[in-house]
């Protein structure tokens, strides 16, 4: 359900896998051109898409029969679309985020979101994160995920589902480190990307996306996460790729900020949605909720939404305290 850039993508990996896939999206023109040309030419112009894979703009007949339910929309977006086709899910189905975010107005998770729209118990949603850029992964590169939920027999069905000869699922059953993971590393890879921007060179990367890791293993403690999920794809592994990748959005936008362009210059040319602009108040709001500091996380709410300058945010950033350094603090 959503036909831009990772939901066309997952859809791929679904059908490589031999699983018979049906994609919603709103747009009837690339919903036109994936039935006709197996292209999607607004979000992966030139990839070649697998035959099998029916497109359509109605949201009955995409959800009709389906045994796993794979929601690919913006994050902030989710909870108006779930509540239009919550009455069409089947009642069986396994519901699996694709999205990378934290809700704005209430800090919930995406699979939170979804458990409670759709009236489903923890045991039927699940959340696939990892280090995927859309397009290396449409391309055939290797690349891995990790399929989260609470439930291991429904974690496996995900598994078994998108397991491909060039991308393989592992299963996990902490929810709130994956989903954590995935958030907050859109975030940090907007401070990498202005410091990139700026002209800094790896140590400064080096020491943001270390410390990044940092933020997200307290707010995972404090949440009551698996350490150890950070060591692995849904952590570091998504933080290490978001961070260092020109084809990551939220680096992308940070980028084009620490070169000059303003917040509204970079907002009109960014066609893709990046998560970490927005998300980046809601990680904020739900790490105050819980008491848990995050600096850097601080510091991009403040730039994005807060009118603060970026030489003011690094000032700030390498003005604070001195602190012994332990894993998570």
């Amino acid at each position: 359900m959503g036909a831009g850039s990772w939901g066309t993508v997952f859809a791929k990996v679904l059908r490589d896998a031999g699983t018979e896939v049906t994609l919603w999206g709103r747009r009837p023109g690339t919903i036109e051109s994936i039935n006709e040309r197996r292209e999607n030419p607004d979000y992966l112009p030139g990839v070649e898409l697998p035959p099998g894979i029916r497109a359509t703009t109605d949201p009955a007949e995409a959800l009709a029969g389906a045994d796993i339910v794979a929601l690919a929309v913006p994050s902030q977006t989710l909870r108006a679309n779930l509540t239009v086709w919550a009455p069409l899910l089947p009642s069986d189905a396994a519901l699996v985020s694709l999205m990378k975010g934290v809700e704005l107005g209430t800090t919930r998770r995406m699979s939170e979101v979804i458990q409670e729209v759709a009236d489903v118990p923890e045991e039927r949603v699940a959340a696939v994160c990892g280090p995927n850029l859309a397009r290396e992964i449409a391309a055939g590169q290797p690349g891995a995920a990790v399929a989260a939920c609470s439930d291991e027999e429904t974690a496996r069905r995900i598994q078994a589902a998108c397991m491909t000869p060039y991308f393989r699922i592992y299963t996990n059953p902490d929810v709130v480190g994956c989903e954590l993971g995935g958030a907050v590393k859109n975030v940090i890879a907007l401070c990498v990307g202005i410091a990139v921007g700026l002209g800094f060179g790896d140590s400064t990367r080096a020491m943001l996306m270390t410390r990044g890791l940092a933020e997200i293993a307290r707010l995972g403690a404090a949440l009551g996460a698996d350490e150890h999920t950070f060591a692995g794809l849904a952590g570091m592994g998504d933080l290490i790729a978001t961070c260092s990748s020109p084809l990551s959005r939220n680096r992308t936008f940070g980028e084009n900020l620490g070169r000059g362009m303003t917040l509204e210059q970079v907002i009109s040319v960014t066609k893709q949605t990046a998560e970490g602009v927005k998300s980046s108040e809601a990680v904020l709001e739900l790490a105050r909720k819980h008491s848990v500091e995050m600096p850097i996380t601080e510091l991009v709410a403040a730039v994005m939404h807060h009118g603060m300058s970026i030489a003011e945010a690094a000032a700030l950033l390498m003005s604070r305290s001195p602190k012994p350094e332990r894993y998570g603090v």
